[in-house]
């Protein structure tokens, strides 16, 4: 089968990003109540075990644009879906924390891997005035992950292997879609990457903004994404099979992530960035507040969703037109920098929740997310595609 074009680049790209962010990555959060209690787990160590896959994802990432250059997009693509399909696999089997840990550690490399490689495909399949949004697009994929958990959920209440072994064979056939369908990186487009301008001082400070607020936004939404089920089923009362609804209300208003780019040129960045940030510490206020409510619950998870999803989509776009020569490189800076935060955040709001309460704890985070949305008129601004294309053929720096 030949390699596909823009279009299907894109769709083919949101089904590898659901596998390796929604299923392998963030859907342990929503099995946390069912995991922990099957094999009596505290908080702090669900905690712990959680920001493995961060840290994992760290370590990948800062080799991940040379694997990308080295193996070619597809193979570097499949190789993102074989960690995931490994990790998948232990999670489904474990008997203790050490397993259960190992697996989880295993699918945090392959959400490392894959966007990189993802990225470094699209500079080669997609146009360049179409490249931010077929991006936006693919980080999108996420949502569709979660939703594709949900029906475990409601279906499989409390049988969480069972769901993760179906994730496994998800997996298997996402490494099959990579090698089949994914374009490789030919040594001339490498060549040509490598022989591309130097950054400029100002796209160094734009990318020192961004960092920051990567990893102040990955902070103040970790404590969302790892305990939200575990707050609405210990404190609000409400059935752990609930929780399924509540995280596919996440994945469905996540998919309007895909409009980032779109929203980010329309909008601004920072302006678009205090919008999100100012509903994703909203959304984590309103569940603490009414954790028995299931349809304030529902309510949060839309705000949160769609949050999420665009701030992370506003993220990868302006990584990547910073980094326009290193296409490989630009969802790095985003994606490390969130994952740093939520490697910071995840044990911290373990710890609070030990000490002081769900509530207090998400309520913490909320003031958080809100204090940082107040200084995005610091955010760096980029151009669109089409106009950073004219600038560099005028000899301009942006």
């Amino acid at each position: 089968m030949r390699p596909v074009g823009s279009t299907g680049f894109g769709i083919v790209g949101a089904g590898l990003i659901a596998i390796a962010f929604g299923l392998a990555r963030y859907a342990y959060g929503l099995f946390v109540p069912s995991i922990r209690s099957e094999l009596g787990l505290s908080a702090d160590t669900i905690g712990v075990v959680g920001s493995l896959a961060f840290i994992s994802f760290c370590l990948a990432s800062v080799v991940a644009p040379l694997v990308a250059d080295r193996l070619g997009s597809r193979r570097a693509a499949a190789l993102s879906g074989m960690f995931a399909l490994g990790g998948l696999v232990l999670i489904s089997r474990a008997g203790d924390a050490l397993i259960l840990g190992t697996g989880v550690f295993a699918c945090g490399v392959s959400t490392g891997l894959m966007m990189p490689a993802l990225s470094s495909g699209a500079n080669l399949a997609v146009r360049a005035d179409l490249r931010g949004r077929v991006n936006a697009i693919m980080n999108a994929g996420t949502s569709v992950g979660l939703i594709v958990c949900v029906p475990a959920v409601l279906l499989l209440s409390g049988a969480w292997r069972l769901a993760y072994g179906s994730f496994a064979v998800l997996a298997a056939l996402g490494v099959l879609a990579a090698l089949t369908l994914i374009p490789s990186t030919t040594p001339a487009a490498q060549g040509k990457a490598s022989s591309a301008a130097a950054v400029s001082r100002e796209r160094w400070f734009g990318l020192a903004r961004l960092t920051t607020f990567c990893f102040a936004m990955g902070l103040a939404g970790s404590a969302y994404w790892i305990f939200a089920p575990d707050l609405v089923v210990e404190v609000g009362g409400l059935p752990e099979r609930l929780t399924g609804y509540v995280w596919l209300v996440v994945g469905i208003t996540g998919l309007a992530g895909a409009w980032a780019s779109d929203l980010g040129d329309r909008l601004g960045a920072p302006t678009t960035q205090a919008l999100a940030l100012a509903a994703l510490g909203g959304a984590t206020a309103l569940v603490a507040a009414f954790p028995g409510d299931f349809g304030i619950a529902l309510g949060s998870a839309a705000f949160f969703g769609w949050a999420f999803m665009t701030l992370t989509g506003l993220y990868l776009v302006t990584g990547i037109r910073l980094l326009r020569e290193r296409p490989s490189a630009g969802p790095v800076v985003a994606f490390l920098a969130i994952t740093i935060g939520q490697a910071v955040g995840t044990p911290l709001a373990g710890w609070t929740i030990a000490r002081s309460g769900y509530a207090e704890a998400f309520v913490v985070f909320a003031i958080f997310a809100v204090a940082v949305a107040a200084v995005s008129f610091l955010y760096p601004r980029t151009h669109a595609a089409t106009r950073l294309l004219a600038a560099e053929r005028a000899g301009e720096v942006v």
